[in-house]
């Protein structure tokens, strides 16, 4: 299975992302915000966490601007599978590949810590690792994960079980406790959770490490 990870100045989680996609048995690509095509046969493109460009603008904003970012979106719209965390998820809303935003903390305050979350569909390919309603422990690390969209929206994203991972104890605000989304088609999944900071004995918890054990066995087989 090959991945790309895309690289954005101010991105501080895309070397955690590859490693643990490797250690899953990914071939992995780095590839520089600069560049305008991702690199032949990607099954998956990972956009990471950090603060793309600062996060000037609105988070996520300048980054959905770039030329690699415009070649994600065409993946994604020829059927490719795309993963965002954190800030990738704020990139991936901004391209309209997932619906919704993700605004301040409802406390305005920066959260770093592990939460527990729920795992709310199986029917996607991101979430082969665990099982429907497991409770995991993942940690966060946002100033902007509350998660907003109109109630049509909620109600879409509930009704055709698209609502990935649910926050047990919601530390940010977001409506519905929602932490993680899938697009319509299943193979864009947004999520505010670090999985790849949880995927390793040093990390302290290694509910992540199923995430990519799973997902890129999944991937590898579809």
């Amino acid at each position: 299975m090959k991945a790309a990870v895309t690289v954005f100045p101010g991105s501080n989680c895309d070397r955690d992302i590859a490693v643990a996609l490797r250690r899953a048995g990914a071939e992995v690509t780095m590839v520089w915000h600069k560049e305008d095509r991702l690199p032949d046969g990607i099954d998956l493109v990972a956009v990471p966490g950090g603060f793309s460009y600062g996060d000037y603008l609105r988070c996520g904003a300048i980054a959905a601007q770039s030329p690699i970012a415009r070649a994600v979106s065409d993946h994604a719209v020829r059927g490719g599978y795309v993963l965002g965390v954190c800030n990738g998820f704020q990139v991936l809303t901004e391209l309209k590949l997932l619906p919704g935003a993700l605004l301040r903390n409802a406390g305005l305050k920066y959260i770093c810590r592990t939460v527990t979350l729920r795992v709310e569909s199986q029917d996607n390919l991101f979430a082969r690792g665990y099982a429907l309603g497991q409770r995991i422990e993942i940690p966060i690390a946002h100033h902007d994960g509350n998660y907003y969209a109109d109630g049509a929206t909620l109600d879409r994203l509930e009704g055709e079980g698209r609502v990935a991972f649910r926050y047990l104890g919601n530390p940010n605000g977001s409506q519905r406790d929602i932490a993680g989304i899938l697009s319509e088609n299943g193979r864009v999944l947004g999520m505010m959770p670090h999985p790849e900071r949880a995927a390793d004995p040093g990390h302290g918890g290694t509910d992540g490490a199923a995430f990519f054990d799973g997902m890129v066995t999944a991937l590898a087989h579809a």
